[in-house]
């Protein structure tokens, strides 16, 4: 642990996928003793989660859409929310501005750089996103979720390093507790969420998709599914018709132990999503959200579906059939389901936190700690150093 207190600032975008890993990021630099701030906007000020020593400031920041006529507004937001993060560093006084991606990320980047801040950029989706795009060359540093990133540049490699996608405490602690038996009477705990929104063609596809399977598996299923408001009337009528036991909300705030009891998750792959199947350890088949920018959930499953860890499964090509066919593969034999979990296992970075914490405290005298370089000697098996480093910090704290 630092000896020193120092003070930082976190900036993130008004989505949970932005949020989460700076809550998380929050949670530790806070038990080292240090003082951080938040910066974000009206609807990230509202995110569950926020620790309640966390101080969030909302500065205006304009969205640049396809739109060229709205950019005037959107450039006007951001200079006047970079005037205002610089008002508040000269207060707040931070060693590092450490932006989680968002638009509210990027006036507070920017004014850390005229106020001669360092800054750190943390990605947690396999393709860097648009404010991360902007910022990645002025940066001080990249932190990376996964080791392959779209649309990062190579020259930028130098300073980037992959810590991994911080999750909640209480997720976390899950690590090291065994998955849940599946036998073949037991009981078949299956999550279905779609984020912080719900998503409908969870609500449409999956009661169908689960009563096609064979009885072996049907008759002896239990689901938690998470629906939107407008949906969840519907969705208890479709498991009603097909005499499927459903616990059925649109908000879970047990969601930590829900995902511990389940064998099987379905739902979207958002950065957040899948950095707590891997911390956990749960198998999933994942319906990457097609809208996506850049496609970026898509490629958030590339590493645990390529471990055999999750399947996934295209939009389009989600249906019923298709979603009965991939579960019964999975759950045929107990042994099947408990491997994919134990693989998912296997990409969880689960001293995330930690190693991001390690990197924004070296900025302002501290020794850089236990950072995993990317780029280095073509440093593809970052997983495994990372849980070296980890487990030689934990022997020298």
């Amino acid at each position: 642990m630092t000896t020193s207190s120092r003070h930082f600032v976190l900036a993130a975008g008004g989505t949970g996928g932005h949020l989460t890993p700076a809550f998380a990021l929050a949670h530790e630099l806070e038990r080292r003793g240090h003082h951080v701030a938040l910066i974000t906007d009206e609807r990230g000020r509202a995110i569950p989660g926020k620790p309640d020593f966390l101080t969030a400031h909302v500065l205006p920041a304009g969205r640049f859409g396809k739109n060229p006529l709205r950019w005037p507004a959107a450039i006007k937001a951001v200079l006047q929310g970079r005037a205002m993060s610089q008002r508040l560093y000269e207060t707040f006084q931070p060693t590092a501005v450490i932006g989680f991606g968002g638009y509210p990320a990027l006036p507070a980047l920017l004014g850390a750089q005229g106020s001669n801040i360092p800054t750190v950029i943390h990605e947690q989706n396999a393709v860097l996103g648009r404010v991360n795009r902007l910022l990645a060359g002025r940066v001080d540093a990249i932190a990376l979720a996964y080791p392959d990133v779209d649309r990062l540049k190579p020259k930028y490699e130098g300073k980037t390093h992959l810590v991994g996608n911080p999750v909640r405490p209480e997720v976390l602690t899950l690590r090291d507790e065994e998955y849940p038996a599946f036998t073949e009477d037991g009981l078949f705990r299956v999550l279905v969420t779609g984020g912080s929104q719900g998503a409908r063609v969870l609500s449409e596809v999956v009661p169908d998709g689960l009563s096609m399977l064979p009885p072996a598996l049907r008759n002896r299923l239990q689901v938690t599914q998470q629906c939107r408001p407008e949906d969840i009337d519907a969705v208890r009528e479709r498991y009603a018709n097909h005499e499927i036991p459903a616990e059925l909300g649109t908000y879970f705030e047990d969601m930590s132990a829900r995902l511990a009891d389940a064998h099987l998750f379905i739902g979207r792959a958002g950065a957040s999503t899948i950095a707590e199947l891997t911390a956990v350890g749960r198998p999933a088949i994942l319906v990457p959200l097609p809208i996506a920018t850049d496609d970026h959930q898509a490629a958030n499953t590339r590493e645990i579906v390529k471990a055999g860890g999750a399947r996934s499964i295209r939009q389009a090509g989600f249906t019923a059939k298709e979603l009965a066919k991939q579960i019964a593969a999975m759950a045929q034999r107990p042994e099947t389901l408990a491997n994919a979990a134990h693989a998912a296992w296997n990409c969880g970075r689960p001293d995330a936190a930690s190693d991001l914490a390690d990197l924004v405290e070296s900025f302002g005298g501290a020794d850089m700690m236990d950072v995993i370089r990317v780029g280095e000697n073509n440093a593809r098996g970052a997983s495994q150093e990372a849980a070296a480093n980890g487990a030689a910090r934990d022997k020298a704290r």
